[in-house]
């Protein structure tokens, strides 16, 4: 059985129907992972994910590493039940109700404990060995950040078989992006660097999308921004974002399109991004 399995037996399934011994299992898991002084801090962001956040907690708490982790989690401005969840699991959180992805992670380095920062959202699963694969990169004296590579969960639109095929010729995009510019491969959901740095530096909080990479990019002056391609840190996510460009077909051309448009850039560092009207948050 591939890992990801068991977390999706739970994985958009309402709180309510899910096994009263697994719900027990992951409260009994995360008890475990509350401490006074751990070494890494998992903090998973939330905005109305009532369905999905179970699974991924019990991802994160089954992980295997060697060391002490604490899982946090932020809410923000939740609408749904997403709260009642955390607390019948009796999750260590924290609410941040100016909405926004660059908030939520900023609330989570106020309230870090550990050394190194691992970024997680909540309508992810993680592989076992996710945490222990990064941290063998953040301990290193010259990397700033680590950050690895997703698969979206398929679903009637999106089959397993084609988005395969649409990852393995993404990934090969993302590589060759990687050379000059690596801050575009960052994704909050897989994104991980020294917590002391992170609160010097904090997430920007008037991008709609792009937080994460423009927190890397501004990493890169401090130490070497470190690309995971190994699979133990591969995680799995929701397709929300190919689901809003259509069909799988509709979805790989816009990419594909993009890709070509700047292909010509990727030749070349950048230290400044201008960002489009489009992605700021007004007021």
């Amino acid at each position: 059985m591939s890992w990801e399995e068991k977390y999706l037996t739970i994985y958009e399934q309402s709180f309510e129907s899910v096994d009263d011994r697994i719900k027990e299992e992951i409260k009994e898991k995360l008890g475990l992972h509350k401490m006074a002084d751990p070494t890494v801090t998992i903090a998973v962001i939330a905005h109305n994910e009532e369905n999905r956040i179970a699974a991924c907690l019990w991802s994160l708490c089954d992980n295997v590493c060697s060391f002490p982790y604490e899982i946090i989690v932020i809410n923000n401005n939740s609408t749904d039940r997403t709260t009642d969840v955390l607390t019948d699991l009796d999750a260590t959180w924290f609410d941040e109700i100016k909405k926004g992805p660059g908030f939520a992670r900023n609330c989570g380095l106020d309230h870090a404990q550990g050394k190194f920062y691992i970024c997680a959202d909540s309508d992810s699963i993680y592989p076992p060995q996710y945490i222990e694969t990064h941290m063998k990169e953040l301990i290193k004296s010259d990397v700033a950040c680590s950050y690895a590579l997703w698969s979206f969960l398929p679903d009637e639109k999106h089959p397993a078989w084609q988005l395969h095929t649409y990852e393995c010729l993404r990934d090969l995009y993302l590589r060759i992006q990687n050379i000059k510019r690596p801050e575009l491969n960052v994704r909050g959901m897989t994104f991980a660097f020294k917590t002391d740095l992170g609160k010097k530096l904090r997430f920007r909080t008037d991008l709609i999308r792009g937080e994460d990479g423009s927190l890397a990019l501004a990493m890169k002056s401090y130490g070497k921004l470190k690309f995971i391609t190994d699979k133990k840190a591969r995680i799995y996510t929701d397709n929300g974002t190919m689901n809003a460009d259509g069909t799988m077909m509709q979805s790989f051309l816009k990419r594909f399109s993009k890709g070509l448009r700047n292909a010509i850039g990727l030749t070349h560092s950048k230290e400044k991004y201008q960002d489009k009207d489009s992605n700021i948050i007004k007021g």
